[in-house]
């Protein structure tokens, strides 16, 4: 049952704020755009949400980008794939353009330790992965690490998020997270998320029991719309994203349940490419040891997910 039309206005105007980027530029083409530089002030805390960290006046460090292959800072710039989509690790700011969130910091800092220019290009979650080595010198879209995902890229850790279900304040449709069956559940394209309601499903159908309407989207975006709108009773996305969704929707939304299956979240480096996957390690280890990391993860209020050691392919289960 759709909400009444009351309801849904609400849900539009609370939703505006966070959509509006993603309504104007879509947040799936593969835009050249650079992100911006942030205000002028070095001070993180003076800087608004979609301004971010001011990244200026991190220096070259001669050794770490010594390390690259020239494949990778031969043209001067460290080309990043990111679905900027998933707020707020990587959305579009107000111009509907320009890249911004915690993870987009992140890019800027690690190109200015290498003495690159710094390219973020919007793309679709699941093309990312994919391109890593072709098209994008790196991958840095919140990707979780797991066994499948390591055959394909290497990756190396900067991050932890659990998994958040998120439904309309209230819970209206009284939705069980331990029991999916026969629910419309929304989730983003290729995320571990999707995977995870995907095993549920063939639970589902092997114990008899109504299939979990699935309603996978490339956007993030449309995947929190859809709860709100009531096109879908529930989504699942990881916990900082959920937290930002809940925020930006004005309270429409809540957070049901515990945060459950913390894991590393990492950048994704061609497979095989040790150089230029020791050197982001070593880029990363040097802003978490400098306090620069920090620094990001605060100005976007996520230092709930910092760690303290960047590492190449953990051991995952």
């Amino acid at each position: 049952m759709s909400l009444s039309k009351g309801i849904q206005s609400a849900a539009a105007a609370a939703l505006s704020a966070a959509m509006l980027i993603a309504v104007a530029a879509c947040g799936t083409s593969d835009s050249a755009d650079t992100a911006s530089k942030s205000a002028d002030s070095k001070d993180s805390s003076s800087t608004s949400s979609t301004q971010g960290f001011d990244t200026s006046g991190i220096k070259k460090d001669d050794e770490i980008a010594a390390l690259l292959p020239d494949s990778v800072a031969g043209d001067g710039t460290l080309t990043v794939g990111t679905d900027t989509s998933y707020a707020p690790a990587e959305f579009l700011a107000e111009d509907g353009r320009t890249p911004v969130g915690f993870d987009v910091d992140l890019s800027k800092a690690l190109a200015a330790v290498f003495g690159l220019k710094e390219n973020t290009v919007s793309s679709t979650f699941d093309s990312i992965i994919p391109s890593v080595g072709s098209k994008y010198d790196i991958g840095i879209s919140s990707f979780t690490v797991t066994k499948e995902r390591m055959e394909a890229v290497d990756f190396v850790t900067y991050f932890k998020a659990g998994s958040t279900f998120v439904v309309q304040k209230g819970n209206p449709k009284k939705i069980d997270t331990s029991n999916l069956c026969g629910v419309k559940v929304a989730v983003q394209t290729g995320t571990t998320q999707e995977e995870e309601v995907n095993k549920d499903n063939e639970q589902c159908k092997a114990d008899g029991k109504d299939a979990i309407d699935i309603q996978s989207s490339k956007l993030q975006t449309d995947v929190t719309t859809a709860v709100a709108s009531g096109k879908a009773d529930i989504f699942y996305a990881d916990t900082p994203v959920a937290g930002y969704a809940i925020k930006q929707t004005g309270d429409t939304l809540e957070a049901l349940g515990e945060d459950v299956g913390v894991t590393p979240e990492a950048v994704a480096v061609k497979k095989g490419d040790s150089k230029t996957a020791e050197a982001v390690q070593k880029a990363i280890q040097k802003l978490m040891d400098d306090g620069t990391y920090k620094k990001i993860l605060d100005t976007w209020g996520v230092s709930s997910g910092a760690v303290d050691k960047a590492e190449i392919n953990p051991s995952v289960e």
